[in-house]
């Protein structure tokens, strides 16, 4: 069975809102019947730092070489993650440098400087936590992290549309809030978006 959505979760504390809806999507995608895979990301072997000897067709972990193939297997990937320092995670940046690498996800023709994306007919989903106003972190600060996931990293391999779905604030939200937050988690899922 062809693999529908890739769940890629971002936070390093097991206990996090954000792996709590990484869960509520993976749960919404099962229950209309499609094919998914979450991935904890703290929880996998593997060495973040892209050295030279990697960069450049070096050694790869296996879970590393499996999520590969798995992503050219999916049509649709999705990424929850905290909002730190405006941006995302070490892990999902050490993560991203080691997946998308040249030849796989990108690559070039001839001497051309301008990149060809190997990674054409996907889609994505970002879902973000934060505990700053979206507004704020829309108009004031810029969005980086909302750009640098989207436009530098996945459209330049070609995946879109990359749609957002943002979760503000976090921190002192209340219970009833929260659980708003996992049923629409849930309901994105469920509607495999």
């Amino acid at each position: 069975m062809a693999l529908d959505i890739l769940i890629f979760c971002a936070h390093p504390d097991q206990n996090s809102f954000a792996l709590a809806l990484a869960t509520q999507y993976y749960k919404g995608v099962k229950s209309s019947g499609g094919n998914v895979k979450l991935y904890n990301l703290s929880t996998l072997d593997f060495d973040p730092n892209l050295t030279r000897d990697k960069k450049y067709g070096g050694y790869m972990e296996p879970v590393l070489k499996q999520i590969q193939q798995e992503i050219l297997e999916a049509r649709h990937l999705v990424f929850v993650y905290p909002n730190w320092w405006s941006t995302f995670p070490a892990i999902l940046k050490g993560f991203i440098d080691r997946i998308f690498i040249k030849g796989y996800a990108y690559d070039f023709k001839d001497n051309n400087p301008i990149r060809f994306p190997l990674l054409k007919g996907k889609t994505a989903r970002i879902i973000v936590t934060m505990d700053s106003p979206i507004w704020y972190y829309k108009w004031i600060i810029g969005a980086p992290g909302h750009k640098a996931i989207k436009k530098a990293t996945l459209e330049y391999c070609g995946i879109k549309p990359v749609r957002f779905t943002n979760f503000s604030p976090i921190k002192n939200t209340d219970t009833k809030r929260r659980e708003n937050y996992l049923k629409k988690a849930y309901l994105l899922g469920q509607k495999q978006i």
